[in-house]
């Protein structure tokens, strides 16, 4: 690379003085994300004049650059050559797509030819390639051309000395011409650069790219049953690689070929031209697009295989294995309408221009050529797109956009047998569910509009059904016929009729429509209007003081919002005046828009982690480390030096351990002052915080505290919990300013009382067992019940952006609610993913389903599933076909689970564990022993060992386990027991061990408390107890065996994660 030019071509000093902003008129709360350094992406000109650092793009790397601007090899020739254009594309790790036009000229050298019979030197003439690449977000390919073109008409001429000059002036004429804006307008940008006007397109949408080329190439090159092999081969996402002497088809085309898949979007690599280093690339085990000379077809055919070759020279579509394809083809009828529309495509410009006169003014030639270009461009666009919508046209009256459910099992059952296996294919790739995703969110582009002018009957069958129903009085039939209509088309949804049906039900038909699930929609009237929040006008009761500060967003947690109103209705009725919520709401904002304003020295930043934040900034005060402010970080506190800013650190809070208020001598008084002793360091750290010493009494005791809770119960949400503390202890200073204002803060220091009331220390044994903990419910208002536990194995390594193949920890919560855990990192998934929608509801049970089991000795496609009802109803399934194959009942008060072991059928009810022949039939049962049957106690869980002939059992008011052997189900052979447990609630077996999910009564208070049992069944004792939770445990879950997963009530509401040995 001899010279690369950016705009603005000109250098700017970076200033380094960057200092903290004072604060005036009040003390406020800083808020400020450690800044990250730019990327060191710079260049260097070379030339005449000197050298000069410009920046490069980032996403462009200047190593691979040569080789793809000669992606045949730079040559140097006896003879000149004509000049060649080619197009690039470059796509980073996120698909953003960067375009790259490329000149290739020949400029003449000298080279030095001594001889050896005389004393004169000659020079013989060679030419060597020189490459010009112009670099731009959009594809630009016709234009950027044309702009070469014309930058070409000067290199002609000018001397090898002058040639990057006269690439500046180029460069610095283009980067001046505006991108017109997208939309239904189709403004165009015209701009003159002699002797050519060219024009930059618009794009028809924000969501689409700018057309910039000829979209009828690949017509050209193809025949229409060639081209349908090539789409095909992309809608199924093989390894394609197209072959051209002509570098320039290679982009061209291929552009074109993605365009025509529109709106589904190409999501694996993409590289239109290899150069002659690359071909190592086509050695990628996934799926990809790529482009090499057709020089290197015979090796690349030979060396890899499972490749599709096309050949745009010569038109044909083979495969590495063979001269054919062994895929399945677009279905016939959509297939045939294309082939037919690609009959009255008009793509010969001569032909169309023939009745014209000759054109005399090449400008206007150009226009001429430009509009043809433009209308031939919409015909091609609109056949494929045609295309598109007749392959995927009934994927619409499949999905369930209420529960965001594509039911992919009923719409392949809808294909023809010979079709079905192309739609398997097609259905699996990340292009389809990407696809799938808009259609679900209701996108309005031009596949809708297509679909929507041409859509099947299906709709309107439901709803003239509908109206005919209606008609007859039979409302219920309406309603459903309405509600089928509402999963495939709200466009058309009757929504004021569907309203007067539900209220004209008579009192019986609402009693059947409320047993109809699928009617529930429709009758239930939704909260849908929108509230904008306003600041209240009256007294606030507690009630309304949480709802208030829910939807203004300070805080949702109700326990939080309630000390928060406790602190506001100091010494005041039970209620908080509006004049004062307005105050307390306009201090907690004005905090964080003023938090913004403030910059963190470079030196200061280098100090703090990534994620750390300025959360609170003292005034100016006198320190044992000298004078500063005295800033505040979820992690530490650090001085922030007075004069030039710089950093001190004073103390991380995991390291704090006293924290006191004293006083500091001054002349002939004593200022109040804050002291920490740290284990760091030996001396006592001192700040002479005067009236600010009372707060950062608290705030620093409120973050100790809960860094201390965090560290020893793995859980970094008490510090998270404590930071919100704390911000809230400043608000309501801010806006009380009265004597007792400190006394009301301090009702927020939640961790630092409970540090005083409950003793924090955790035994060893649970501290060394415990791994993390995780919150299921941190983005809900208040904690809610861990009903059930699922982990799902997966790849640690996986690159997918959406985490399809990570390791996933499934949640049940209270409500019906699922929460997704990404495993790999223990955070949340956001938003819906296709691969997580419910594909078909099974609705055999008449109540409560409480288990369910897997015959793992079958093969994967005919495992057998078991299901139970509380009713004591037991279902198998076929797993493929999900159909009922037999259904039996088992007397007994509630059925609340079931296992199976070596094809034997377990069932736990209320009061024995029942063994099950394969007709259904009880042959063995375990009855509570005698001593529980007077307590009304009732078995919780259990577990069976068939290579011992062992059933171990619990019951959920006993604190003891009983171990059954095969010989005798009628007294348990031997009690162990478990020491301060008042009930079992759940138990598994992990390797050859028993963990059991207890609770007890705890210390304070008498509540319930969480505790984990490991239990070694050799031994038959007790080899863990783990202190787990503040509620009972209701669900364990192993992770591989190498983890124990135990999920509470709702009073902790929280999931350990425990390491198993």
């Amino acid at each position: 690379v001899l010279h690369v030019l950016v705009p603005p071509f000109i250098n700017r000093p970076q200033n380094e003085s960057e200092v903290v902003r004072s604060q005036g008129k009040r003390r406020r709360s800083f808020i400020r994300k450690k800044r990250e350094q730019p990327p060191s992406a710079a260049a260097t000109l070379k030339g005449r004049g000197g050298s000069e650092d410009v920046s490069v793009p980032k996403d462009i790397d200047l190593m691979a650059l040569p080789q793809l601007c000669f992606p045949g090899g730079l040559q140097v020739t006896n003879e000149q050559r004509d000049e060649q254009f080619h197009f690039l594309v470059f796509t980073d790790v996120f698909g953003n797509k960067t375009h790259g036009v490329v000149l290739q000229c020949y400029r003449p050298i000298l080279v030095h030819s001594p001889t050896y019979n005389t004393s004169h030197t000659t020079f013989s003439k060679l030419f060597s390639a020189f490459g010009f690449c112009v670099i731009s977000k959009y594809p630009y390919f016709t234009a950027l051309r044309d702009c070469l073109s014309c930058l070409l008409i000067q290199l002609r001429t000018c001397r090898l000395s002058d040639m990057e000059e006269r690439v500046k002036e180029f460069a610095a004429k283009l980067t001046l011409v505006p991108i017109p804006p997208p939309g239904q307008l189709h403004l165009v940008c015209m701009f003159t650069l002699r002797p050519l006007t060219i024009v930059v397109p618009s794009r028809e949408d924000k969501d689409h790219p700018a057309i910039d080329l000829d979209l009828h190439l690949p017509f050209l090159c193809f025949r229409p049953q060639q081209l349908l092999q090539v789409i095909s081969c992309l809608l199924q996402e093989q390894r394609v690689v197209l072959f051209s002497a002509d570098w320039a088809r290679l982009t061209l085309v291929a552009e074109s070929l993605l365009l025509f898949l529109h709106p589904l979007s190409w999501q694996q690599p993409y590289v239109p031209v290899l150069a002659r280093g690359m071909l190592d690339f086509l050695m990628a085990p996934t799926a990809f697009l790529m482009g090499c000379h057709v020089s290197h077809f015979e090796e690349v055919a030979a060396e890899t295989d499972d490749l599709i070759l096309i050949n745009i020279d010569n038109g044909s579509v083979s495969s590495s294995c063979s001269d054919t394809i062994d895929l399945p083809h677009i279905p016939p009828a959509a297939a045939d309408c294309f082939t037919q529309r690609c009959q009255s495509l008009q793509m010969h410009f001569d032909l169309d221009q023939c009745h014209h006169a000759s054109c005399t003014d090449i400008n206007h030639q150009r226009a001429q050529r430009r509009a043809w270009q433009h209308n031939l461009n919409h015909d091609v666009q609109r056949i494929t797109l045609e295309l598109i919508v007749n392959i995927f046209r009934d994927v619409s009256s499949h999905l369930n956009y209420e529960h965001r459910v594509f039911n992919s099992e009923e719409f392949l059952k809808t294909r023809e047998p010979a079709e079905q296996l192309f739609y398997k294919k097609v259905l699996e790739t990340h292009i389809f569910h990407s696809f799938l995703k808009d259609r679900l969110n209701r996108k309005m582009d031009n596949y809708a509009r297509m679909e929507l002018s041409t859509r099947s009957e299906m709709q309107k069958f439901y709803y003239l059904r509908g109206l005919i129903n209606t008609l007859c009085s039979r409302r219920l039939d309406a309603l459903s016929d309405f509600q089928n209509l509402y999963k495939t088309d709200t466009a058309i949804f009757p929504a004021q009729l569907v309203t007067w049906l539900v209220e004209s039900l008579h009192w019986d038909e609402r009693q059947q429509a409320d047993r109809r699930p699928e009617l529930k929609r429709l009758i239930l009237k939704p909260d849908d209007h929108v509230k904008k929040f306003e600041l209240p006008r009256k007294h606030l009761h507690q009630d309304e003081f949480v709802r208030c500060v829910q939807e203004c967003g300070i805080v949702k947690d109700v326990a939080t919002i309630h000390r928060l109103f406790d602190a506001l209705t100091d010494g005041q009725p039970k209620q908080v005046d509006p004049e004062l919520f307005r105050v307390f709401y306009t201090f907690w904002k004005e905090t964080e828009a003023e938090a913004q304003d403030v910059n963190l020295p470079t030196d200061v930043i280098d100090h703090l982690d990534n994620s750390e934040c300025v959360y609170k900034l003292s005034s100016c005060v006198k320190t044992s480390h000298g004078v500063g402010k005295i800033a505040m970080t979820q992690k530490r506190l650090f001085l922030l030096t007075e004069g030039r800013p710089g950093y001190v650190e004073i103390t991380k809070f995991r390291d704090i351990q006293e924290v006191k208020i004293a006083s500091a001598p001054f002349l002939l008084v004593r200022i109040p002052s804050l002291r920490i002793q740290t284990s760091c360091q030996p001396e006592m750290f001192e700040a002479n915080l005067k009236t600010e010493t009372e707060l950062w009494n608290l705030v620093v005791k409120e973050m100790w505290a809960g860094r201390k809770m965090a560290d020893q119960h793995k859980d970094p949400q008490y510090i998270t919990q404590a930071l919100t503390n704390v911000l809230l202890m400043d608000a309501v200073m801010g806006c009380l300013q009265t004597q007792r204002s400190i006394v009301a803060a301090s009702k927020l220091a939640y961790f630092d009382k409970i540090k005083h009331e409950v003793p924090m220390m955790v035994s060893k044994t649970t501290s060394e067992t415990l791994k993390h903990k995780i919150n299921p419910s941190v983005d809900l208002a208040e904690p809610q019940t861990v009903h059930v536990l699922l982990y799902t194995p997966g790849q640690l390594t996986c690159n997918n952006s959406e985490g399809e193949m990570n390791p996933k920890l499934w949640v049940a919560l209270s409500g019906g609610k699922v929460v997704v855990f990404d495993a790999a990192s223990w955070s949340i998934f956001h938003g819906t993913s296709s691969t997580m929608s419910c594909n078909k509801q099974l609705t055999e049970h008449r109540h409560e389903v409480t288990g369910l089991t897997v015959d793992t000795r079958d093969q994967p496609n005919s495992q057998q599933t078991y299901s139970c009802s509380c009713d004591g109803t037991v279902l198998q399934w076929d797993s493929a076909s999900l159909k009922v194959k037999r259904q039996f009942h088992l007397s007994c008060d509630r059925l609340s689970s079931i296992q199976i072991h070596d094809g034997t059928l377990w069932c736990c009810c209320g009061d024995s564990v029942v063994e099950l022949k394969r007709s259904g039939t009880p042959q063995r049962r375990m009855a509570l022993p005698d001593n529980l049957l007077s307590m009304a106690s009732r078995f919780s869980s259990f577990i069976v060992f068939p290579e011992r002939g062992q059933l171990w059992t619990g019951c959920a008011d006993s604190g003891e386990l009983c171990l059954w052997h095969a010989n005798n189900n009628r007294q348990p052979s031997k009690r162990i027991s478990l020491p301060g447990s008042s009930g079992v609630t759940c138990m598994i077996r992990v390797k050859d061990q028993i963990w059991v999910g207890c609770c007890s009564q705890g210390s304070v208070g008498g509540q319930l408390r969480g505790q984990v049992m490991v239990v070694d069944p050799e031994s038959h004792t007790v080899a863990k107890e783990l202190q787990a939770h503040s509620d009972s445990i209701q669900t364990l879950c192993s992770a591989e065996d190498r983890y124990v997963l135990s999920g509470s009530a709702c009073r902790d509401g929280k999931i350990a994660i425990w390491k198993v040995e």
